[in-house]
Formats: structure tokens, sequence, C-alpha cells
């Protein structure tokens, strides 16, 4: 990566304004996984160990569409982060103008502050420059660690950077190094695992991958579009008419490169508790009946093309996740990608509800690397431009 990056820029005696992404699931005012806030520590320890001036935090949280929101206040982040960091974190109740320059001149020698939600400003969302400017005043130098945010053209990230350049954090630096190998110097073979719901919210994706992968699976609800698109009667399984044409196409280009399942574990109705049973993809799927997960011997299939794989990239789940008879396709996909870490080959999990099936089943720990940005990975794994990136001055 021919961008700064902490490594490269002088901390000591600075106020080092710092874009992380503590944009965490909250429910009644706890967190409840803090995932995000881990992520961040090794990049703020490396600069309190440059003993700054001080270390001040900027975050979004939610989408208050530039309204102040009690439920969406960063103010439950900072005990959390405190505890993860081992040191006291100051809160300031606003991220510009008296409040905040006030918490900032408080802070003792190498303190940390945690700024309220940027998104309480329409200034953020718009990349207003006087908004930016305001933060910029806060600070000496910015480091962007927040890749989760890095497809926003917003004001703490690309704003921030017009007025004090910008340098890569370390987990920046990280999911760019490991998004960017995989798809211009993959370890071959190179494979990519797509599900979720929609073909059409990944389309680009697909396109972008087949001229890049030896093998692309795909599972989960887009998995029946493609079927429908073959002929195949899928009964009350999500289905996308509007895709179909889509998936005849993508079925043309991709030849022998694309798999789909094998088979299905299918459900008399859409809950965990319903009838069940696999069905063989060459079977119409009876009336009144639906597709939540992948079988078995697709599992086995998939599996085996992990097996072999130097470098292995999924994004999205096989079904139904959520609930537990429909995760065993996602959880099996989870496995194959641990023991293929295991053999030497590059795993990574595109963020979003992938690390979070990943992390249900106990897995997270094996895989070489989660995103931290489900929205932000996909871009990049499209071949487009990130914002925050872009943004970064060059070394």
């Amino acid at each position: 990566m021919n961008k700064l990056s902490i490594d490269n820029i002088e901390l000591g005696g600075k106020r080092v304004l710092v874009r992380v992404d503590f944009n965490v699931p909250l429910a009644d005012g706890r967190i409840t996984d803090d995932t995000r806030i881990r992520a961040a520590i090794p990049t703020l320890q490396r600069i309190l160990q440059a003993e700054p001036r001080a270390l001040i935090l900027l975050s979004h949280l939610g989408r208050p569409k530039g309204k102040v929101r009690a439920d969406m206040s960063l103010a439950p982040v900072a005990p959390a982060l405190a505890a993860a960091l081992g040191r006291d974190v100051a809160f300031a109740g606003d991220c510009i103008g008296p409040i905040a320059r006030q918490a900032v001149e408080a802070l003792p020698a190498a303190g940390v502050l945690l700024l309220e939600n940027t998104r309480f400003h329409p200034g953020e969302t718009a990349n207003d420059s006087d908004f930016a400017r305001a933060l910029a005043a806060l600070g000496d130098v910015f480091v962007n660690d927040a890749f989760g945010a890095a497809h926003r053209a917003h004001a703490s990230n690309v704003g921030l950077a017009r007025h004090l350049g910008a340098a890569a954090g370390l987990l920046l630096k990280k999911e760019i190094d490991y998004l960017a190998t995989a798809l211009e110097k993959p370890r071959r073979p190179f494979i990519a695992i797509i599900g979720g719901a929609k073909v059409s919210g990944k389309i680009d994706v697909i396109e972008a991958l087949l001229g890049k992968v030896d093998k692309l699976l795909v599972g989960g609800g887009m998995a029946n579009t493609f079927f429908v698109a073959q002929g195949r009667d899928m009964a009350n399984s999500l289905v996308e008419p509007d895709a179909l044409e889509l998936a005849r196409d993508l079925l043309a280009k991709a030849g022998d490169k694309l798999l789909l399942p094998v088979d299905q574990r299918i459900a008399s109705d859409f809950a965990n508790d319903a009838q069940q049973r696999v069905l063989s993809a060459d079977e119409d799927v009876p009336a009144g009946w639906q597709s939540l997960d992948i079988g078995p011997a697709t599992v086995q299939a998939f599996g085996a093309e992990v097996a072999a794989a130097g470098t292995v990239v999924w994004n999205g789940p096989m079904g139904v996740f959520e609930m537990p008879n429909f995760a065993l396709g996602t959880t099996g996909m989870a496995r194959a990608l641990a023991a293929a870490t295991a053999n030497g080959a590059t795993t990574i999990i595109g963020g979003g509800d992938s690390a979070a099936a990943v992390a249900q089943a106990g897995l997270a720990a094996t895989m070489s690397h989660i995103s931290t940005g489900g929205g932000a990975s996909l871009e990049l794994l499209e071949g487009k431009t990130l914002h925050g990136i872009a943004a970064l001055s060059d070394r």
C-alpha cells in the first residue's frame, strides 16, 4: 500500500485525531458485540506508546440523520473502551464546538477522549467543509482506522484529510493489505463463496470476481434465483423475479466456474421448528415449502473446493443461520474454511453477516482475516476505489 500509515508519521506530543468504527450494536444501552472496539485496540495502543499529547476518537453510530438521538449516543462505548484499553477514557457530549474543545483541553498528557456521534451533525454525511474544519481544529494529525466507513465520503474521514492529511491505522492497513492482495495476487486456486439473500445486491461483486477466481460458489437465498432461471420451481423460496435475466446471463458467462448447491434443506414454513427435509437440486420444491439452507452434500462438495484452495474469500451466509436448524450449511462452510486455514490457505471473511456467522460458530479465531466492514469489503471486492482510502496521504 503506497499510502501513509501511523508508522510513517510523528505522533509524540501531538493531538492525534483517530477516526474509528465504533458503530456497535446496542440493546437497552448495552453493547451486545464489542468486536469493532477490540479491533481498534492495536492502533490505539501503538499511538499511546508514542506518548501523544492527546488521543481523540471520532466515530458514528447508527443513522440519526443529523439529529441528536439518545439511543444512538456513543456514551456507552467509553466505559467498554476503557476496559479494553486498560486506561481511563473521557467522553465529550459533542464532537465539535465548546464542549469538545473544553474536553480536549482538560485531558492529561496522553489522555484518551471519545467524542459524541459525528452523525448527530448533518455536516458529517454531507461532507461539509465547515464541519470538517471544526473537527480538524481539535487535532494536529489525523489517523483513519475506520474501514467500516471507508466507502463513505463523509467529513470525519474524507473532509478531515483535506485539512490535516491522513495516515492509515493498523486495522485499515490490514484490511487493505488482505483484500487487495486477495484480488491482485492470490495464491491459487482462488475460491470465492458468495451467499446472502439477493443476487441483485451482489451482482457487481459476482461479475468482478468471475474474472479473477478459479471457482465461485453460490449459496444462500440468492441460489434460488439461479435455480428458477434454470427452470426449477422453488415454491415459496425467496426469489427475485426481476433478477432472473441477470442470473441467466451470469450462468452463461461463468460456465463451469460458478457452482450452485447440489442439495438444499427445505422447510414447510419460515420457522426454526418447521418440518424440514433435504432435497436434491434437480427436484422442484413442493408447494408451500421453501429453501432455507444448503444441504449436506453441498457442504461436502463446496468443502472439497475449499480444501484445495490457496485463497478463499467468503461473503454472505449459506442459509438462515440465525435459526439453529438452518445454520448447518453456514457452520459447515465455516469449519471447512477453518480446516483450510490450518492447512496453509488464506481465508478472508467479508464482514457483515459472514463475520457474525463465523463468530456464532465459534471459529472466528481460526480465520486468516475477518473484515470489520461488510459494505466496504463488498465495494473493494467489486474493484471500486473507497473514498476513505483514496483520501489517505501518499507515502
